[in-house]
């Protein structure tokens, strides 16, 4: 058969070729604005902010750095508005700012990421220097004290740490932030040459989109218009449900074999439309005749009449049938719910009984009294259980109490200070002062909890606590902490003891490392608090902030006078309104004593 180059194919190659040309366009145009538009948002959302970021978490440091030296060189009370400005800066600007670096470094790459961690853990060293020099001068007073003053001072010096590690941190920004620089503006450079690109190739597509669309146009003009726009009216007619009266007459070309093709189509419609009427009454014996064997159309029409007549016996079936499943799952969800409920009672149930005995451990009132007769405890567990437990015990002449803190709280802290109990009794058997029990408390629980633990584990189960040792007749406090400081209040003042920074429980620790005893000669009149960190710990007030330690202590102050339990009761009243409607948020322990 001879090849004949019929309007349907000159057409095809016409608009195959503009089509060509158009996808070329549309392809080139959408690839280079998908990469500019992924460039632009590179620019928007990690490279400006990332700098704008790292600007700022420099000039943090920098105005830390003048903060803690005017907190130094100018003598003030801790009210004073840069002492407060440095405490906001450490409590909430640097966090928020933190945060906000971390998570633009998601898109950085791998050796930035590497260096932003190393500046966050050293500016973390660096604000852990700045605490210790608030410690060292928290008030007017505290600058008389020559000691605290120098070494304040040393800290802060041209060779001293503070500077040295500001140093060290503003250099490793400007390095970031140079790379980061460097970094926008390649892919602002990237940017710039694909639209170049994309400038040259749409001008010279579009050209010959022109000329060619120019002879499609007026080949399909002369050829095509004209029996295409009977058609056209014939469709339009259809398009509205009109069928038309008489058959179009066609010729013999392909538009002509379309006209036959549109003739058969408007009869088989036609009948179509009756057969559906009929069906849609409900009529499924309704008969259609499709117009050849190959008639899709006409054997899916009627596939759709039996399969219809079927579907609605079936659905009549399934109605049944889903009602009453429905009927049975909802007695299962019934029986479940019952369940359920028993089980949350057994649970509670067996919690409140763990809390009598972990209350068993804890030393009667009628104990306290006679050991400790000026005192008062304040303990407040988050959950039924406690993490936190006191521990009163006498030796010879001399009465031993401690406030200890258990890793987390509820059932696990529970657990935990069932065996904090029984290892400071069988510490206390074998030691006298605070520092060797200590010791001896580290040996045993790390034993207990690390006894088939696999070398290199990260287990960090432990406690940490205040031990006081006291005499009475001499007046003589022995004191040794992990992490709980000792607080002594003498002629209006809080006197701080360290503890040491190292928890009871740390198995893989510096075996050398040993607890220190510290001794105290108590004059009549002094206060002594030893307490958990959940008290300074827990959020509330208007903004809902940490209570934290610094208001602990002017509170504390503010108690001076006052009876042991009416002391209590303030404490306990004062954290309680400070909560608010917020949760608990750990265990609250506080052991005060006082000199008569």
């Amino acid at each position: 058969m001879a090849f004949r180059f019929t309007i349907g194919k000159k057409i095809g190659t016409g608009f195959g070729v503009l089509l060509f040309f158009i996808v070329i366009v549309f392809y080139t145009t959408y690839t280079t604005l998908n990469e500019s538009t992924n460039i632009n948002d590179e620019i928007t959302n990690v490279s400006n902010p990332s700098v704008a970021s790292l600007e700022e978490l420099k000039l943090l440091t920098v105005r830390s750095k003048m903060l803690i030296f005017n907190w130094v060189y100018i003598q003030s009370q801790s009210e004073h508005p840069d002492k407060q400005k440095l405490n906001r800066l450490i409590e909430r600007d640097y966090p928020y700012l933190i945060k906000r670096v971390k998570k633009l470094a998601i898109n950085w790459d791998k050796d930035d990421q590497e260096k932003i961690k190393i500046v966050f853990a050293k500016l973390a060293e660096l604000f852990e220097l700045h605490q210790e020099v608030i410690m060292l001068l928290p008030d007017w007073d505290s600058y008389e004290d020559s000691q605290n003053f120098f070494v304040a001072k040393f800290y802060i010096g041209d060779d001293g740490d503070i500077y040295l590690k500001t140093s060290e941190i503003l250099f490793e920004l400007d390095d970031l932030i140079n790379k980061q620089k460097h970094n926008t503006v390649n892919v602002t450079e990237n940017m710039q040459t694909s639209f170049s690109d994309l400038k040259w190739l749409t001008r010279w597509l579009g050209i010959a989109l022109v000329i060619f669309g120019v002879l499609v146009a007026f080949y399909t003009t002369r050829t095509i218009v004209r029996p295409v726009h009977k058609l056209k009216m014939v469709l339009l007619s259809l398009s509205k449900g009109v069928f038309p009266k008489h058959s179009i007459k066609a010729k013999s070309d392909e538009i002509g074999e379309m006209t036959h093709a549109l003739n058969r189509v408007i009869s088989g419609l036609e009948g179509t439309k009756d057969f559906a009427i009929s069906v849609g009454s409900g009529q499924f014996d309704a008969q259609y005749e499709p117009l050849s064997d190959e008639d899709s159309l006409g054997k899916t029409l009627i596939k759709m009449r039996d399969d219809l007549a079927e579907n609605e016996r079936m659905l009549e079936q399934k109605v049944k049938e889903r009602t009453a499943e429905v009927v049975e799952k909802q007695k299962e969800v019934e029986l479940q719910n019952e369940k359920i409920s028993e089980l949350y009672e057994e649970v509670t149930d067996s919690i409140k009984y763990a809390k009598g005995l972990q209350e068993a451990i804890l030393p009667p009132d009628e104990f306290v009294k006679e050991v400790l007769p000026d005192s008062f405890i304040l303990y407040k567990p988050k959950d039924i259980v406690s993490g936190d437990f006191y521990w009163i015990e006498k030796k010879k002449d001399k009465v031993y109490f401690a406030a200890v803190d258990c890793t987390g709280h509820g059932v696990p802290g529970a657990f935990m200070s069932i065996v904090g109990y029984n290892a400071l009794n069988e510490a206390l058997r074998t030691n006298d002062d605070p520092g060797s029990i200590l010791d001896a408390l580290n040996k045993g629980i790390s034993k207990t909890l690390h006894n088939n633990a696999m070398e290199g584990s990260a287990t960090k189960d432990g406690m940490d606590l205040a031990l006081c040792c006291y005499d009475a007749k001499t007046k003589e406090l022995q004191y040794a902490g992990a992490y709980n400081p000792l607080y002594l209040i003498r002629d209006g003042e809080v006197n701080q003891l360290k503890a040491d920074k190292f928890a009871i429980g740390g198995y893989y620790e510096d075996a050398s490392k040993k607890y220190t005893n510290h001794v105290i000669q108590l004059q009549e009149k002094d206060y002594i608090y030893v307490f958990s960190d959940g008290y300074a710990d827990q959020f509330g007030g208007p903004k809902g902030k940490k209570f934290m330690y610094k208001r602990f202590r002017d509170y504390l102050l503010t108690l001076n006078g006052k009876s042991m339990n009416a002391q209590r009761d303030f404490l306990n009243n004062t954290i309680e309104h400070w909560k608010g409607p917020l949760e608990q948020i750990d265990d609250i322990l506080v052991i005060g004593m006082h000199i008569s």
